[in-house]
């Protein structure tokens, strides 16, 4: 097995690119970072094409099968590699896969519309995973799902759910003409509380950008929209909190 003591490795140097869009674009790879994630990956079938890992995952049982494509580095390289300040010291070169929505749309949807922030990203990710809800939808504006902190906060959920990338406006309106109702989010008086929706097999729920809100056009589209009555004196709920309310009452 190769052994790498050196940030200035090509190998390293071309993994370390791998934490941007411009070259995971480019070269259709992306680098995972931390155990739990390079196992759920693993766990999920996929196929690293790289490994590069301390000693003390090197007898992992998982990380066998992939021997070939393992190699171990330094605790310096792991830093140098890693997006946190604590590195734990594996780190998997994996395939960009986005999912597609199928011909015939059925089930339960996530829609997210200028999601910004990646910690947000992340967790609407694995609230819908949580919840039950098998397709997530990445608009225009939301952040990457192959940016570091996107992945750190999906914590693996990624690899259980379908993540498609797509314009809102023409899927909702493919949405209701499959007869699957579309649910905005929205705190206004126009607005229905979420408790008056039964919760249903099929639905798409769309979140909006954690400062404006859902874009007037989707608001405009949706079949209902829909708030969370605050009891106390907070002017708003953060989006993924939000929509795990929402969400969980939906798929209950």
């Amino acid at each position: 097995m190769e052994y790498i003591a050196s940030a200035k490795n090509e190998h390293i140097k071309s993994a370390k690119k791998l934490t941007v869009k411009k070259y995971q674009k480019e070269t259709g790879f992306y680098l995972l970072e931390g155990w739990h994630l390079v196992q759920e990956a693993l766990t999920a079938g996929q196929t690293p094409r790289r490994i590069y890992a301390t000693q003390k995952f090197l007898d992992k049982i998982e990380l066998r099968p992939f021997y070939e494509q393992t190699s171990e580095i330094s605790e310096a390289v792991a830093k140098h590699l890693s997006e946190t300040e604590t590195p734990q010291g594996i780190f998997a070169v994996m395939p960009l896969v986005l999912g597609s929505l199928p011909k015939t749309l059925a089930g339960q949807f996530l829609l997210l519309d200028q999601i910004q922030d990646p910690g947000n990203v992340g967790t609407l990710v694995r609230t819908a995973d949580a919840a039950g809800v098998k397709t997530i939808v990445f608009g225009a504006g939301t952040a990457d799902p192959y940016n570091p902190k996107v992945l750190r906060a999906m914590q693996g959920s990624q690899f259980h759910v379908n993540i498609v990338s797509a314009p809102l406006p023409p899927l909702v309106a493919q949405l209701q003409a499959a007869k699957i109702p579309v649910y905005g989010t929205e705190l206004n008086v126009n607005a229905k509380p979420y408790l008056a929706v039964e919760p249903a097999p099929q639905f798409a729920l769309i979140v909006g950008n954690e400062g404006n809100g859902m874009s007037q056009e989707l608001l405009a589209a949706t079949d209902t929209n829909l708030y969370i009555p605050i009891k106390g004196q907070a002017e708003s709920l953060n989006v993924a909190v939000a929509a795990a309310v929402v969400l969980f009452h939906l798929t209950a």
